[in-house]
This record gives structure tokens, sequence and C-alpha cells, in this order.
């Protein structure tokens, strides 16, 4: 047994997965306890698990390390979800009330329920977020309590394929590893780097990673936007590995002379990079390589921001992620996108406490599994390692797995209903609609039971008033009289 605790959370990247446990202080810093990485590229494309087995070894491989830095067993984990499929789609359900009808919870859930009832094909609703509501002719972010006899809700739908969120949920049903939760890595991410007052006013965050990038919008505190654009940094070191080299050697020449642009005042026309000790390549080329590829991201960010905002991101744009450490990065979207506020989120807003080199480094490339991080509460440590001498056998410290599943009308929090959690939810609702027939099938029963009996009253009542009824009653009133006489 051991009196441990602790969190551990695994990010899914578009071409590594990343481990991290951590401990939750008193003063609300972290402090990291102990970060595994490991390459995934040949079985994980842009985010997107393609081989189950090799995904769910590496996923052992993690718990595996991280269980010997922590010296204790891991019960279980919270999981960070992205990758190219997800994507962002709008949808409004209308009701109409009846007249003066004053709005309550139970209206809104019952819009919320009709939206996630909705079936895309080959497409899977992770999470839903509410946007504002037409209550008749006015928006309002709250309708509870309001006189109005129609009611619009407008939500935004965060989708994936079906068979990659299957692959994930399986990759860890392989592993042998529970899952607490999971969670859209890009909303945990915005919630670690993004402050309240940029989400208030409008902000756009860019998170450039190795083969993907993804862009998040918010406004007034609400995400209104989410898409993931299969390029990255990799795509950078790709091109400049055309000139003839080893992407190893490419990707040195990246972090060494790339710059996302460059004034062409700055550029000398006679000058060379070396690539190795024996070929060079003029500067100029290597710019307009870099430079192509860059403005080809950016062109995309651009026209993923929808035109409504483009004016409202009073917030500004927010990069992060590996690719943002590239040189003038900011400079390059102010002047592709016509916004002089842009900044680079290197670290997230929280406090850490860390010695671990990717940590300290301030590069944002650890702030999405950070965030991940932060938004477990869950205890994830189980029994102590053995150390010898103790007994083999035993028992596993109790643990709380998880949670119960969540109702589909809960307040959008970036977390995932896991596959159990489905199956339980529908067992539910299976119970639930099961309940509800019996009691309509008891309803429609007593309702008979009412009319049979409405019946023989009627029955009795016109018998009581027929002709032969008056005529007999009449007939005993007067033997009665007549014996009373006598």
């Amino acid at each position: 047994m051991t009196d441990k605790k602790f969190i551990v959370a695994i990010e899914l990247g578009s071409s590594k997965v990343t481990g991290i446990a951590g401990q939750k202080n008193p003063d609300g810093s972290i402090s990291v306890l102990a970060l595994v990485k490991e390459d995934a590229s040949s079985f994980i494309r842009k985010g997107v698990v393609y081989n189950i087995d090799k995904t769910a070894q590496c996923l052992q491989s993690i718990v595996q390390k991280l269980e010997s830095q922590l010296k204790a067993h891991i019960a279980q984990v919270f999981v960070g979800v992205g990758g190219q499929s997800i994507r962002s789609v709008r949808n409004s359900i209308v009701k109409e009330l009846p007249e003066d009808t004053i709005i309550t919870q139970q209206m809104v859930a019952e819009l919320m329920d009709a939206n996630w009832a909705l079936d895309y094909p080959d497409q899977k609703i992770l999470d839903v977020a509410e946007q504002e509501y037409r209550v008749d002719s006015q928006l309002q972010m709250d309708p509870v309590g309001i006189r109005a006899n129609r009611l619009e809700g407008n939500f935004l739908n965060i989708l994936e394929r079906k068979s990659f969120f299957l692959n994930i949920n399986k990759c860890f049903e392989v592993a042998g590893i529970n899952v607490a939760d999971m969670y859209l890595a890009p909303l945990a991410l915005a919630n670690s780097v993004l402050t309240e007052t940029e989400k208030r006013s409008g902000c756009a965050l860019v998170d450039i990673g190795a083969d993907t990038t993804t862009v998040t919008v918010f406004s007034k505190n609400v995400l209104r936007h989410l898409a993931v654009i299969p390029l990255g940094s990799n795509n950078v070191t790709k091109d400049i590995a055309t000139l003839q080299m080893e992407e190893s050697d490419a990707e040195k020449m990246k972090l060494k002379y790339a710059s996302a642009f460059t004034e062409s005042s700055d550029i000398d026309t006679t000058l060379n990079y070396s690539i190795d000790a024996d070929r060079q390549i003029e500067s100029q080329k290597f710019i307009e390589i870099v430079e192509g590829r860059m403005t080809e991201i950016i062109e995309n960010v651009r026209y993923q921001i929808p035109s409504e905002y483009n004016d409202k991101l009073l917030g500004g744009i927010i990069l992060t992620g590996g690719g943002s450490n590239m040189k003038n990065i900011e400079k390059a979207f102010k002047v592709m996108m016509g916004i002089e506020k842009v900044r680079t989120a290197k670290f997230v807003t929280m406090s850490i406490n860390s010695s671990n080199d990717f940590i300290t480094s301030h590069n944002g490339m650890m702030n999405t599994v950070l965030g991940l991080l932060a938004k477990g509460d869950i205890n994830c440590a189980g029994r102590a390692l053995n150390q010898g001498g103790s007994d083999l056998f035993a028992n596993e410290e109790e643990v709380v797995l998880g949670r119960g599943p969540r109702q589909l009308h809960e307040k959008a929090s970036g977390a995932i209903r896991t596959i159990q959690e489905e199956e339980q939810a529908a067992e539910e609702a299976r119970r639930q609609k099961e309940e509800e027939e019996r009691l309509a099938r008891q309803k429609i029963e007593e309702e008979q039971e009412r009319e049979r009996q409405a019946r023989e009253e009627e029955r009795r009542r016109r018998k009581e008033n027929s002709f032969w009824s008056k005529f007999k009653k009449r007939l005993n009133d007067f033997g009665n009289d007549l014996a009373s006489d006598e």
C-alpha cells in the first residue's frame, strides 16, 4: 500500500506520446514528479492512431517508465485527444412555446439533448459548446426565467471520425490502462495558456505542432470555432530536405537558419548556408523555401477564423507549440494576417515546479500536457512498487476509478465521454426508457379503468332513470305505503 497521491496525464500528440505525473499543492501550484516522451511517428500520424498494437505497446512503455520514476503503480490516467480529424460544426435547435411561456432549465436541457441526438455520418460528437440562445428576437447567454414564445439553441458540435475515436479507446483497452477521463487536448491547452481577458475580448489560439496546426477561436468566454490543419513545422523540415539531404540535417538547418519572415532589404544574395562540409545553399533560396511553407500555414489559419470574428479578435492571436519558436514568427502573423496584437505563449499560466529541462526550457512544447495535468482531479496512484521482501500478492490500494457518466446537457468542459461511460449512459437510458414505458402503460391502464368505471356508472344511472325502473320503483313504493296503512 502507498499513501502517495498524484495525477497522471497522457497526450497523444501529432508525432509523439507524452506521459506526465504531478501533484497539486495547497498553494495552487503543480509539482512535476515524472515525465516520459516517446516517438510515435510510425504508428500515429497527425494525431490519429493507425496501428493499435504499436500504440498500445507505446502506452504500456510510457506507464511503466512513469511507474519506475514514481516508485508506485498507476491505477488510472487522464488522456488528451486531438488530431486532424477533429473539427467543429454549428447547429441550431428550435422549440416553439405556448404563448407567454417562462423558459425553464428543463426546456434548455431538452434542446441540448436534441442536439446531442444528431447523427453525423461516420462522425462522433465529442463535446458541445453552447453558444447564445435566441429568445424570440433577442440573444441571451442564459435564457432561463425569461418569458417567450420561441426558443432557439445555438451549439458548436466538436466532431471526430468514429473509427479514430474507437481506435484510441481500443489502444488503452489493449494496453490494460484505466482511463479516468478523456479531454479535448486543444481546450485543455487553451485553459492553460489563455487569460480570461483574451477569451472574453476575442482571440485565436494557434498551436503549431510537428504535423498539425490547431486553431481555436474564443469570444465572450465561449468557444466559437475549432479546426485542425494537417500542416506543421515538420512540413518545413521536409521542404528543406528536398535540397537532397537527410531530414535530420534539414531539421538542424531549420533550427539554425529558418525565419518565418524576412524583409526583402535584409536578404543577402551573396550569403550561403552550409548543408555539410562539401555543400552549400544560397540563403535566398533557403528563405524562399521556408517562407513558402509558413505562408501556406498562416493562410490556412486565416481561412479557419470565421469571418464574423475577423474584426472582433481584440485579444489578438496567441501562438504556441514547438513551431512557434521559429524566428520572426510573430512578425509573419502580423504582416500576413493584418493583426497587430500577436504574442507567443511559451509556458502555461499555472505555477509549475520542476527541474526537468524539457519543462524549464519554456518553449511551448509542454503546454498541452501540462494543461491536461491541471485538468486532472482524481488520484491516479495505486499500490507501491514491490521493493523486495514484501507480499507479492498484496491487494491493490483502493482507488476511485473515473466518475459517473456525464449528462449530455452538462456545460461543456472539454471532457469527452469514454466508451465505458457511453455504455453506462446507454444502460441508464435503456432503464429510464423502460421505466417511462411502464409508467405510460400504467397510466393507460388506470385511464382505461376509470373509463370502464365511468361506463358502468353511466349504465347504472341510465338504468335507474329508465321508464320501467321508475314504474317498478313507484309500484314498490305503493306496496310499501299500502302495507303501512294496513
